[in-house]
């Protein structure tokens, strides 16, 4: 029956955007910034850094995704991924200059904030390591706030077709996860198991494509990853990914 919820509010969701040219359609609704590169921002699920797409000018870039990071996440954001922030008070300033992208906080960040930052800003090929308040940060400062599979591509809400390829990172045992894609009728079509180049103590990368598939209607599905308990085979560390996908 949630499922079902889900794939309602989903679908009257895609509907609504499709020929609404109002007015007064919110920031919370949408976040429109002059599209011209597909970028990220990084919100919190279950405290950990999870990535969705925003789109984001071609010059100031990361100035931009800045600013889409503390508008905070849209409404279907924090309702279907249950995505929070724990940025607060007002645009930073950025400068790039070295690799190192130097921010000018408006206000005092907790550790799960910088972490939001950090990964926002090192998403670009521009910046290594990112300076707030004379400390210098990377991705892996953040170890504790980045989940032990973290899938960067696709993206939430991201629209896709057969088959999928699956990009991020991983420290999980052994270096192996297991994957679930489900389709539009919430049926099982591709399962596997997925190593990473390092694991058990240190993050390393994986990419794998899914198997072909065919679904019955465009609709929603979901790409599921998850770590297989070793003492009961239970899942653990899992996270679902809504997809939109198309025949």
């Amino acid at each position: 029956m949630k499922r079902a919820l889900f794939l309602l509010a989903f679908c009257l969701l895609l509907a609504g955007c499709g020929d609404d040219d109002s007015s007064e359609a919110t920031s919370t609704d949408t976040v429109t910034l002059p599209a011209s590169s597909a970028g990220r921002v990084y919100w919190l699920r279950d405290g950990k850094v999870w990535p969705v797409a925003r789109e984001l000018p071609a010059t100031d870039t990361e100035a931009e995704a800045l600013a889409a990071l503390v508008a905070g996440p849209t409404d279907q954001e924090s309702s279907d991924l249950a995505a929070t922030t724990a940025i607060t008070g007002g645009d930073p300033t950025v400068t790039i200059d070295g690799g190192v992208a130097r921010v000018e906080p408006q206000g005092q960040y907790s550790t799960e904030a910088l972490a939001q930052i950090v990964y926002t800003l090192t998403q670009f090929p521009t910046v290594k390591s990112v300076e707030v308040d004379g400390k210098t940060y990377t991705r892996k400062s953040f170890e504790e706030q980045t989940p032990a599979i973290l899938v960067e591509s696709p993206l939430p809400f991201q629209e896709v077709s057969s088959p999928i390829r699956a990009t991020g990172t991983a420290n999980t045992f052994e270096a192996t996860f297991n994957y679930e894609l489900t389709d539009t009728d919430g049926l099982i079509v591709d399962e596997n198991f997925v190593t990473a180049t390092s694991g058990t103590g240190t993050r390393g990368t994986f990419d794998f494509t899914t198997k072909p598939f065919t679904v019955p209607f465009d609709g929603v599905g979901s790409l599921i990853v998850f770590e297989p308990s070793a003492e009961d085979g239970s899942r653990t560390k899992l996270v679902e990914i809504p997809l939109r996908m198309s025949k």
